[in-house]
Parts: C-alpha cells; structure tokens; sequence
C-alpha cells in the first residue's frame, strides 16, 4: 500500500481525507496537533501521530521513508477564532515550510495543499468562471487579508520546493466544503457566530419562515466533502507535475435553488418552511470556477448533486459518524 501522510487529520477538511483514502487503499498516517484523537483513527485502522507542524523535532515521529505522498491541510483558519494574526502567519508559513522540509528528508515526492479562494478575490461577485492560473492578489483589508498573504507566502514556498527538489504539487483552490460538523458556529469579520447555512437548515427543521435576501439568481459553487476527498485522492493519483487546480460542485447553484433545497431536506414532511423574498435586503456571493483544467489533468468528476449532497448532510447529522473525534452537535450548544 502506498503511504500518505495526511498533515491536519483532526480538522473539517482533514479527517475525512485521511478516511477516504484509507477507503481507497491507501496507508494513513493521520497526524494533527491534539495529544490524543480519542481512539477515532485506530477504530478505522489508521496510525495517528501527534505533531506540531511548527515545532520540527515532532517531525521524527512520523515515518522517514517510504512517504508516497503528503496531504498538507495543518494551519489556522480565521474562522476559527479571533483576529490573532501571527497564529495564521506561523502555522501556514513556517509549518509549510517545516511540512517541504521533511519532505525532502523522506524524499516524500508528492504533496496536496488547499489554497483560498481569496487569492482572486476580484473575481468574486462577478459572472466571470474564475480560471486556475489567473494571477494571484489578496484583499487589502478584512478578517481574509492576512490569511490570504500566508496562503499565497505558502503556495510560492511549495512551487520553489517542487522546482528545485522535483516535487509534485497539486494546490487546490476552493469555495466553502459543504460537510456536516458538529460545531456549527464561527468566527466571521472578527464576530462568533452561527454559520448561516446551519441557521437556514435550524430554521428548516423547526418549519419555521425563511427569508431569501437579494438577487435570488446569484449563483455559486456548492462543494460536497465527499467530491473535495476524490478531488484530492485524484491528485495523489495523478501522474502529471501539478500546477493549481480550482475544485467546483456538480452543478452551480442558485441562491434560490439552496433555500428551497434546504426546505425540500431538512423540513419536517407536510410542514414545510414558508419562504419569503426580500429583495431590498444585500446580495449573497456570486462566483464560480472553471474546472476544466482540473478534469483534464486530474481526471476530477464531481458526483454529489446538490439535493443529494443535502440529504447526504442531514444522514450525517443523525448519524454522528465522527463523534469519537469531534463531539455530538448537542455538545456545542451548551
């Protein structure tokens, strides 16, 4: 079996990483920076190894030869917590470059890393299917703007590592994953909050009103978890040098088609919410990708439709399968 380091196992993106690629074959290595995970990975026939992708003596832990690939999904997130910039600036830089350096230790020859879609950040709220080579900028202010300098900081680090060590890199450029976690809140614009999609779906399963504000038209890229895992598992299968790659939905939707969808899923039969328009009230986020790079290279085929990725949501939500490691939802409303 080929070995894949999976960097940031216990977070949103990376857990269900290191699950499908075990699915698929592969040997996992889940590490994350939590002393424990609570048994969740062993219960799937995975190793886990505590590391701190900023602190580098943690590195000798993990295997030093035979490294097929590394899925690097380790760093902070704004959305996580409150503006605390050198956190952000630390753990996506520095641990990058820790991350390139083992690397090259273990000659590990391929690595898979997530890039903000903030990088084009101009191309939001446009009608433009936004490309994967488009040059790169960041928002000059905002709770993404140091974020985005880190990401991009990161991405020029693992381009001059593939170019001078022969690695393959495969960046991968996405809107949010649609996942069920337990922790439905956030932090946005410096402010903690309940993630509005989990309001709408709290809203839906109570039957009770939803309004759908601005421009019911505006259409966006809905991601699926389990498309985003094959999008990744593609890269570390692909043969081709990498490059960056935008990751999109199935379909793009409307923000007309996500309320109703999330009424037709969550809303008790017979009692469904009642949807109402205001117009007068601001836009929601239009943009979306071009893809066709990522399907001729990779050979990436989003599956999940929209409807099927919120049915798929809410069995995950009734069934907990990553309790062990994150928690019930019931734990975080206390």
């Amino acid at each position: 079996m080929k070995k894949v380091v999976v960097f940031g196992a216990t977070g949103n993106l990376g857990a269900y990483i290191a699950i499908d690629l075990k699915k698929h074959g592969y040997q996992v290595v889940a590490t994350g920076h939590r002393t424990s995970d609570n048994g969740f990975f062993a219960s799937h026939g995975i190793e886990y190894v505590s590391v701190d992708i900023n602190d580098k003596e943690t590195f000798s832990k993990l295997p030093q030869e035979d490294v097929y690939a590394v899925a690097h999904f380790a760093g902070e997130l704004p959305s996580r917590y409150d503006y605390q910039p050198d956190k952000l600036l630390n753990s996506i830089i520095l641990g990058t470059l820790n991350v390139l350096d083992y690397m090259v230790k273990v000659k590990a020859p391929k690595i898979v890393f997530p890039q903000t879609p903030f990088d084009l950040y101009k191309y939001h709220n446009t009608e433009i299917a936004i490309e994967a080579d488009m040059p790169r900028e960041f928002p000059l202010t905002g709770d993404h703007s140091i974020y985005t300098i880190a990401k991009n900081a990161a991405v020029d680090l693992i381009e001059h590592y593939a170019a001078t060590y022969g690695i393959s890199w495969f960046v991968l450029r996405f809107f949010t994953i649609y996942e069920y976690h337990p922790n439905p809140y956030h932090y946005n614009h410096y402010k903690h909050q309940k993630m509005p999609f989990r309001i709408l779906m709290d809203k839906a399963m109570h039957s009770e009103p939803i309004e759908i504000w601005g421009d019911p038209s505006r259409r966006k890229e809905i991601v699926y978890i389990k498309d985003f895992t094959q999008c990744v598992r593609k890269a570390i299968e692909s043969e081709v040098a990498g490059g960056i790659y935008n990751v999109g939905g199935k379909e793009l939707v409307s923000l007309d088609e996500q309320i109703k969808g999330i009424v037709e899923v969550f809303s008790p039969k017979g009692k469904p919410s009642v949807i109402t328009y205001r117009p007068d009230m601001p836009n929601a986020l239009e943009a979306h990708f071009d893809i066709s790079k990522t399907k001729k290279e990779l050979g990436y085929e989003p599956i999940y439709s929209y409807i099927e990725a919120m049915q798929d949501f809410y069995n995950e939500m009734k069934t907990e399968p990553f309790a062990k490691l994150w928690g019930k939802g019931e734990d975080y409303e206390k």
